[in-house]
């Protein structure tokens, strides 16, 4: 090795290592403290790995809370954005695009659903199913203006705009940000008898996640969504389900629904739509509770753009071409199976489906940031959830060979917490 190539090895390290430090003071500066990072600084990713500026390696078990379940820079994903990003990026829904109807036609034929308004984010897309549900309500159920309701469940995350948090029940998620909208009933989760209690002729729809992710990946009873699906039905109540996280390949099946055959009235979809590359959702629904949406009643200005549908359409495609969905199932049986065998007081439940399992942890021995941080130090990215729950969530396109390499990581650290 010349003398040049050992300056400049020595001035990349030393770049690294000041790159990590700016990179954290500068957010912490200049940032808003609406996020709590774990202390690493990531340049690099690709399919199930990322790679900090310092060169060194984690296997990503958050897949951005499932944004990314195609992995890191999928090349076929990459490609369609480059090309479609130099032919046409946007052009706003005041024009047709020669790329968005074969989007949502693939996607409604994929969710059954009649037809689809696309957004951005997830908590865009939930915006737009409160309108529908309500304009349904008063056109088409006839409930008196202003007097619609809609049931969530206690527990749940539906996104943070000022609406959706006023249905929250966190208090840290309320608190400061009032005063909130009406119209909005909260009953227990997984509890079909406090949602035909709580409907009244004045209920226009029961929102509602088939698994609650931010809670802790919460699974309710085998048959929940089959009886409350049936509630809805006997009661004219529309049945909204937000699968922005359990959507797409996520539980094992394309929607976490399909588990117990179910088609609600309505569908929520976002975060891996967007092949973790771009923001894309949509509210999907039957044609009556769409058809409620006249020209300048809603809208996105980047909603439906050229770009993001290409790559949420090709990140379509994969799912089914690589057989994501059933690398899922096979991955999550054997991802749980696994965790069920490490013998440590720490874990006090393992609980999900697919690759969208969370590790409850007892208390009393250890907290989330504890361990996510010990994690982090052996290689193993993920993220705590309401202080107790360790979230495993990681891209689709992860190898047997990689999981087994985070299941090492996860039995030393739960097991040397208990030496």
């Amino acid at each position: 090795m010349s003398k040049q190539s050992v300056i400049v090895d020595q001035q990349s390290t030393f770049s690294n290592d000041q790159m990590h430090n700016n990179s954290i003071e500068l957010e912490q500066r200049y940032g808003a403290a609406n996020y709590d990072p774990l202390p690493v600084v990531l340049s690099r990713g690709l399919g199930a790995e990322l790679w900090d500026v310092s060169g060194k390696r984690y296997i990503d078990m958050m897949s951005a809370y499932s944004a990314v379940s195609h992995g890191h820079s999928h090349p076929r994903l990459v490609q369609v954005l480059t090309q479609q990003a130099q032919r046409l990026s946007i052009c706003s829904r005041a024009f047709y695009s020669d790329r968005l109807g074969a989007f949502l036609k693939r996607v409604c034929d994929l969710t059954q659903m009649d037809s689809a308004l696309p957004m951005n984010t997830g908590v865009e897309a939930v915006e737009t199913a409160i309108k529908a549900a309500r304009k349904w309500a008063y056109t088409v159920k006839k409930v008196t203006e202003n007097q619609a309701e809609i049931i969530v469940c206690r527990g749940n995350f539906h996104g943070r705009t000022t609406t959706v948090v006023g249905m929250s029940s966190k208090p840290q998620y309320q608190f400061g940000f009032g005063p909130f909208a009406p119209g909005f009933k909260t009953i227990e989760y997984a509890d079909p008898e406090a949602l035909a209690a709580a409907i009244t002729p004045n209920t226009a729809a029961f929102l509602v996640e088939p698994i609650q992710g931010e809670r802790g990946i919460v699974v309710p009873p085998k048959g929940y969504l089959q009886t409350v699906a049936q509630i809805c039905r006997e009661r004219n109540v529309l049945l909204i389900l937000d699968e922005i996280q359990t959507g797409l390949g996520r539980t094992g099946k394309f929607l976490a629904c399909e588990h117990e055959n179910v088609k609600p009235d309505a569908l929520i979809l976002g975060k891996a739509l967007g092949g973790g590359l771009l923001p894309v959702s949509l509210f999907l629904s039957r044609r009556d509770v769409m058809s409620v949406f006249k020209p300048g009643d809603h809208g996105s200005t980047f909603g439906g753009n050229p770009l993001a549908v290409t790559v949420a359409l090709e990140a379509l495609n994969i799912l089914f071409e690589e057989n994501l969905i059933q690398r899922s199932e096979e991955l999550g049986d054997y991802l749980h199976q696994n965790l069920l065998e490490i013998s440590s007081p720490l874990i006090k439940e393992i609980r999900g489906k697919g690759l969208f399992i969370g590790v409850e942890l007892d208390s009393r021995f250890a907290k989330g940031r504890t361990i996510v941080l010990q994690l982090l130090e052996h290689g193993l990215l993920s993220y705590e959830t309401h202080d107790t729950v360790i979230r495993l969530a990681p891209p689709l396109v992860i190898s047997k060979r990689q999981l087994d390499e985070a299941l090492a990581i996860l039995k030393k650290v739960l097991l040397a917490k208990t030496t």
